[in-house]
């Protein structure tokens, strides 16, 4: 039998197909008479790396980059990437192997490691498939004949610096682009977000990439004088009837080819009503502002029926609009830790020291410690080291998380004020942490 025949038999069993004799063993006959077949291939002249263009991170930052690779506080290996990468250098060439493997699992090290894998990472990238992921990170050539990675790279910096310039190149490509790199390429808008871009984005809602339709229907929500926006202002009203002491809600009874258009998803998650999941998208979409009342006023307000639902919209609402009184006013009610992307970094800081102090350590504390940005300044690190002083003596095999986060998240210039603050060995595993990255930081410099 040929190989084909074999292989069908074994996949459909000898119960379906009788095979006389031992199948195995004439596959295992049919794979030696097929290699001994081949011909050797003639090796071809090796190529050789090409010579780098960066300086490498000095001597001390490379034994560190080891260290921390072989476990010694690998936590903060992302941070030494980014760091490493900014400073423009290059990791040493016997790291690469390693790192190039750890980027294969982790996508979120990718556009570091573009840039300190210098040229012979994409050389190892280019003979090992596993790792041609890198080959698509940026390498710093230009819109016209850069990768998908540099173009977006290009598109980016061009946003931040002129963002009606940004959007009008990418309108003069838009319909050559390929599905995948528009769906990117939609995302690049948000910095810089403003009603210039609302012609653009509402035209996007008619693209055939659902991905492409989803994100510019997030972008019009955060205008709120945009078409989409008024459209699920509209419908909303006919949703909630707001009045002085209580909100009457009739949930959408169909999710019609309009709704999909501005970014309804008809489907509904597993466990979820469909009335509920519609109900909920589109106040997630209806600008805040339009219910003409504080957030505290309209939270106060009894909600006979769908009350999860509404508040959950609300919730969502704050997040895609970054809406910063109705984020403040939720998390004072529900402290969820995804409201906190819709204030910035310094209230962020004191909503999460009031929250430190006021809550015993649990899950929902360190969730919420998870969603302030890095460097915490001296209100929260000291929050934070009080906490951990307090639970060390009542629960100290509770403390393993907020140590390890209190560690990565603080301004390493605290590590002084950590060392001096209690001599409890917790708190003193913090000051290590903070030392380790000062030290860091300072060898990339």
């Amino acid at each position: 039998m040929s190989w084909d025949d074999l292989a069908s038999t074994a996949l459909v069993g000898t119960d379906r197909r009788p095979y006389a004799g031992d199948l195995l063993g004439s596959a295992a006959v049919e794979v030696v008479r097929r290699r001994a077949g081949w011909r050797p291939g003639r090796p071809g002249e090796p190529v050789r790396a090409p010579d780098e263009e960066q300086e490498a991170v000095s001597r001390r930052a490379a034994e560190r980059l080891v260290r921390i690779l072989g476990g010694e506080h690998e936590r903060v290996l992302p941070e030494w990437l980014s760091v490493a990468a900014g400073s423009g250098r290059r990791a040493p060439a016997y790291v690469l192997p390693e790192l190039l493997h750890r980027g294969r699992r982790d996508a979120s090290m990718r556009a570091d490691l573009g840039v300190l894998a210098g040229r012979r990472g994409r050389w190892l990238a280019e003979r090992n498939p596993v790792w041609a992921y890198l080959l698509e990170e940026p390498t710093g050539e230009t819109w016209e004949l850069g990768s998908a990675a540099d173009r977006r790279d290009h598109l980016r910096r061009l946003r931040a610096a002129e963002p009606g310039e940004a959007r009008r190149l990418l309108e003069s490509t838009w319909e050559r682009e390929t599905p995948d790199d528009r769906a990117v390429f939609v995302q690049v808008l948000a910095e810089g977000l403003s009603m210039d871009d609302e012609p653009f984005l509402e035209a996007a809602l008619d693209d055939r990439r659902r991905e492409v339709r989803q994100g510019a229907a997030n972008l019009l929500t955060r205008l709120p004088g945009s078409r989409l926006s008024q459209r699920m202002a509209a419908r909303a009203r006919a949703c909630l009837t707001v009045e002085p002491a209580t909100i009457t809600v009739e949930a959408p009874s169909s999710c019609d080819k309009a709704m999909e258009r501005d970014g309804i998803r008809p489907k509904a998650p597993r466990g979820v009503g469909e009335r509920a999941w519609w109900l909920q998208q589109v106040i997630a979409r209806a600008p805040l502002q339009m219910w003409g009342e504080s957030p505290g006023a309209m939270l106060r307000k009894k909600i006979p029926d769908w009350e999860s639902e509404v508040k959950t919209a609300w919730v969502r609402a704050a997040v895609l609009q970054r809406e910063p009184a109705w984020a403040r006013a939720m998390f004072a009610c529900d402290p969820i830790s995804d409201l906190l992307v819709a204030l910035g970094p310094a209230e962020q800081q004191e909503l999460a020291a009031g929250f430190t102090t006021e809550h015993d350590l649990d899950s929902q504390l360190i969730m919420v410690l998870g969603g302030v940005s890095p460097s915490w300044q001296e209100t929260l690190a000291t929050a934070v080291l009080r906490k951990i002083i307090q639970v060390a003596t009542t629960q100290p095999w509770n403390l393993g998380e907020l140590v390890r986060l209190a560690g990565e998240r603080i301004d390493p210039a605290f590590a002084d004020l950590a060392e001096d603050y209690s001599p409890v060995p917790s708190i003193q595993q913090v000051a290590a942490l903070l030392r380790f990255r000062a030290d860091m930081i300072k060898e990339l410099s």
